[in-house]
């Protein structure tokens, strides 16, 4: 089920610093559209931070957005999530396969950001 390439496709953009404004930038340069998706998790997160008194839900924020940017920085690994997704959206086959690789896909992308 994996799509193989020649070789290593070189990102659009270096992975950036795990902070809002670096992945906001990030996020501005390879999906443009999501910066609006982008700055309402942001201030949720903000928000439910000082509404707790703790840092995990921006770390949240952190984590979700990183792991968006070092997929999407990549063109053939988004494209290939989106098409499993879809597979399983479409519920005419057996997801197991399609689970398995988004989280293959979803891993990478971690070990990528860093997290």
């Amino acid at each position: 089920m994996s799509a193989q390439t020649d070789g290593p496709i070189e990102p659009l953009i270096p992975m950036p610093e795990l902070t809002p404004d670096a992945l906001r930038a990030a996020v501005a340069r390879i999906a443009p559209s999501r910066i609006p998706a982008l700055t309402q998790h942001l201030f949720e997160a903000t928000t439910n931070a000082q509404q707790t008194q703790s840092l995990a839900p921006l770390r949240a924020f952190v984590h979700s957005w990183a792991v968006f940017v070092a997929i999407q920085r990549r063109p053939e690994r988004a494209a290939r999530l989106h098409e499993l997704e879809r597979l399983i959206d479409e519920g005419e086959q057996d997801p197991t396969a399609a689970i398995t690789e988004i989280r293959m896909i979803w891993e990478t992308a971690e070990a990528e950001a860093g997290l």
